[in-house]
């Protein structure tokens, strides 16, 4: 074939750009910010930055310039992972062609909207541009309801790849899409091979790993590609992916052990498929949440998932008839095929039916789906009219429900793990379920090979002992040395306490011999748990005879504002007494703000406390924030309580987290409730409380246990519990007419005089 003039003239026009490309080029060892300055506004294509290794401090770096596509413009690190930027930085790209590398945020936060955008303002985006083998650890706003992006995705066709990010805890999405403009519509970024590592339950909304565009913008396309990306225990709500667009692919993505869901919360015409979920039976993990028109979800394999409701495995939603673009949009012309459900425990159709969502999902299909649960449970709940879902081809281990039974055969089908790490049927069904030989995505072959993929937390317990003295000055000095999971063992003998005992690392207290260490003290606190504190007591004996005389004193209590890292609290084995001095001492009280992942108190003594045991109530505005994730009370004796055992407070309308929980079982309460500046009148009060488990408990002349439900459809079980001269528990329905739903049965009561 003849080449004519033309394409001659552009060939030879394209080598020499690429050759006067190469011969302006140069590469600046840059070793200050300032130095930084002197040529950010005049690189070329080709041109490569190196940052010098070290800690830059408050650099906020803009990478600008049109690079092209054979000579990119690259800023990287001498060292990767030897560049730190800590304090307030962050990095900008905006141009053509720009490569950004080899750099970790830690130790600070951004001063702006985001640690990393793909535009300098709203107007100047970038665009073929890449950021890759970065890290960002635990780069949080220290006020944790700032919002703030890590990842800001503008412009179009750029990719963020090979990336580490890990322990975002303020508010706001780890890594956002964007389509706040035209020109970052119809994108086609590239999101892949990134390592999501640990994102903790934020205990309200605002806690997504990976948003795709917004409710605004949701009936407009991004054609986003999210693939082989690892997600790994990132709790932060129910949605940990949330697609708010339309025209997005998600395949080969592994979640593990993550609480929430995969929701096509907005937008049209997305493709989930060849994703992989590993539950291991951890609590709330859940699978896909489906909402909206034209989704396909095909080839995908979940395991082990416990989650339910809105976090199930498998969720199809109602919608709103004609909904506003914020709501939910009814669920049409969805395909869900050849996926694989292994011990899901709950596949919910039709769900969050209700009064606004009645739009049941039309015109789906449901096949060639794999259901196989060990424990011989069928796991699908119906909320509302399903017809609309066409079954055909399925196949369960199980019955399923009658209005189901007509699409799914049942039939027994024993697995084998290949070496995929999947479960496939061993004989027969040979189109049901995902496909043979599906790629798996290890851990290793996401994020960064030089940064390690460290533990989510230090467990108690997991470090050195050390013997102490008895004496306050030892016991001082011993927490102070101390690493994080290591364990203080206190000899015999009494400890008073001069000062308040900050907490900032995982750490446990016990006696050498149980009850024969005494602690005392003289501040209004004795311990108070900053971030990175955890704190666990065990065996101890903890009074209050020496604290101040004044009013609301406690034992235990957080920072009073200003905590961005959740901590755990455990009490085992341990007599706290004399906790009135005067009145509203209180065992344990939250700061604002402040977040417990677990509070468990086990086998504990507590008596004559003139204020309350555990006051989890500090976030009052009912905006869905709460103070604790799990309360567990187990075995203890509470006797001569002034205030309530607990006092848990979840207000406002918002249905995206899971908590609170509370697990109550085998407790004695004896004389509890009736101080007058009690004013709960409850022994037990919970408002909001998603989760609540209240059995085998016997109360004596105690008050009322009071719940309040809110919003979620919280489950609520008071179950085996002995009430002598207590009056019954008492249930209020807030938000909905009728009946409470809780189940209370089986519960004993005995109006004698209690003993």
């Amino acid at each position: 074939m003849r080449l004519t003039t033309n394409r001659w003239t552009n060939i030879c026009l394209l080598l020499m750009s690429c050759f006067t490309a190469e011969l302006v080029a140069k590469e600046y060892l840059v070793d200050s910010k300032q130095a930084y300055k002197k040529i950010a506004s005049n690189l070329v294509a080709g041109d490569k930055v190196v940052l010098k290794n070290g800690t830059w401090t408050d650099f906020e770096i803009l990478l600008v310039g049109q690079g092209t596509q054979q000579a990119p413009i690259t800023l990287t690190a001498q060292t990767k992972g030897k560049v730190i930027l800590s304090g307030q930085s962050n990095l900008r790209l905006a141009g053509q062609y720009l490569i950004a590398s080899g750099l970790v945020f830690k130790n600070g936060h951004t001063p702006s909207s985001a640690v990393i955008e793909f535009r300098r303002n709203k107007n100047d985006f970038a665009y073929h541009s890449r950021v890759t083998e970065v890290v960002i650890d635990n780069y949080n706003n220290p006020d944790k309801q700032e919002s703030d992006y890590w990842v800001a995705l503008y412009g179009q066709h750029n990719r963020f790849d090979h990336n580490h990010l890990v322990g975002k805890r303020n508010k706001g999405v780890t890594v956002a899409v964007r389509l706040n403009s035209e020109n970052s519509q119809q994108n086609y970024h590239i999101i892949d091979h990134n390592y999501f590592g640990y994102r903790p339950t934020f205990g309200s909304n605002g806690g997504e790993t990976l948003r795709i565009g917004t409710s605004h913008y949701s009936l407009t396309d991004s054609f986003t590609l999210v693939e082989n990306n690892y997600f790994e225990q990132t709790n932060g709500e129910v949605e940990i992916i949330s697609v708010k667009s339309g025209k997005n692919t998600l395949r080969g993505n592994v979640f593990y052990e993550a609480q929430g869901t995969l929701t096509m919360r907005h937008g049209n015409g997305n493709i989930i498929e060849e994703n992989v979920f590993f539950g291991n039976g951890v609590e709330h993990t859940g699978g896909i949440r489906v909402i909206n028109k034209d989704q396909i979800i095909r080839n995908n394999y979940l395991e082990g998932l416990t989650g339910y409701r809105f976090g199930s495995g498998f969720t199809v939603m109602n919608g709103v008839p004609n909904s506003p673009i914020n709501r939910y949009h009814q669920v049409e012309n969805t395909v869900i095929e050849n996926n694989t459900f292994v011990n899901v425990q709950h596949i919910q159709l039709a769900a969050g039916s209700d009064a606004e969502r009645s739009a049941v999902p039309i015109s789906s299909v449901m096949k060639n789906n794999l259901f196989i649960n060990e424990n011989n449970q069928q796991p699908f709940t119906t909320f509302d009219d399903v017809s609309g879902i066409k079954f055909s081809g399925n196949v369960a281990n199980t019955k399923v429900l009658p209005e189901l039974s007509y699409g799914v055969e049942q039939k027994a089908l024993p697995l084998k793990r290949t070496d995929n790490g999947l479960l496939y049927p061993t004989g027969g069904s040979k189109n049901v379920g995902a496909k043979p030989g599906l790629k798996v995505l290890s851990k290793a072959d996401t994020g960064v090979s030089w940064y390690e993929k460290s533990p989510a937390l230090v467990a108690f317990d997991a470090g050195v002992t050390h013997a102490v003295n008895a004496s306050a000055d030892a016991l001082l000095a011993a927490i102070a040395d101390a690493n994080s999971g290591d364990v203080l063992e206190l000899a015999d003998g009494q400890y008073d306490i001069p000062k308040l005992v900050k907490i900032d690392k995982t750490v446990t207290i016990r006696a050498q011999n149980k009850g024969q260490a005494t602690l005392t003290y003289e501040r209004s606190a004795l311990f108070e748990i900053h971030d990175g504190g955890s704190l666990k007591l065990d065996g101890l004996v903890i009074s209050g005879q020496s604290s101040p005389d004044s009013a609301g004193n406690s034992v235990v209590r957080t920072q009073k504002w200003g905590m961005v890292e959740n901590y755990r609290l455990l009490v085992t084995n341990s007599d706290l007494i004399d906790l009135n001095v005067n009145h509203s001492f209180h065992f344990f009280v939250t700061g604002k703000g402040a977040f417990a992942d677990e509070i468990t108190l086990l086998n504990n003594h507590f008596s004559n406390v003139s204020g309350d045991i555990l006051r989890l109530n500090s976030e009052i505005e009912d905006l869905g924030i709460y103070n604790a994730e799990y309360v567990t009370l187990e075995g203890n004796t509470f006797e001569n309580i002034e205030g309530a055992v607990a006092k848990i407070y979840r207000g406002g309308t918002d249905e995206s987290t899971f908590g609170p929980h509370l697990l109550m079982t085998d407790n004695t309460l004896k004389n509890v409730g009736a101080g007058k500046r009690n004013k709960s009148g409850a022994s037990i009060f919970l408002h909001g409380v998603q989760v609540t488990n209240i059995q085998q408990n016997v109360m004596r002349n105690s008050a009322a246990i009071k719940i309040e439900h809110t919003v979620g459809e919280p489950k609520t079980a008071v179950v085996s519990n002995t009430f002598k001269a207590t009056p019954n528990p008492e249930v209020k329905e807030l938000r909905v007419s009728g009946p409470h739903t809780a189940l209370i049965k089986d519960n004993k009561q005995d109006n004698s005089a209690g003993r």
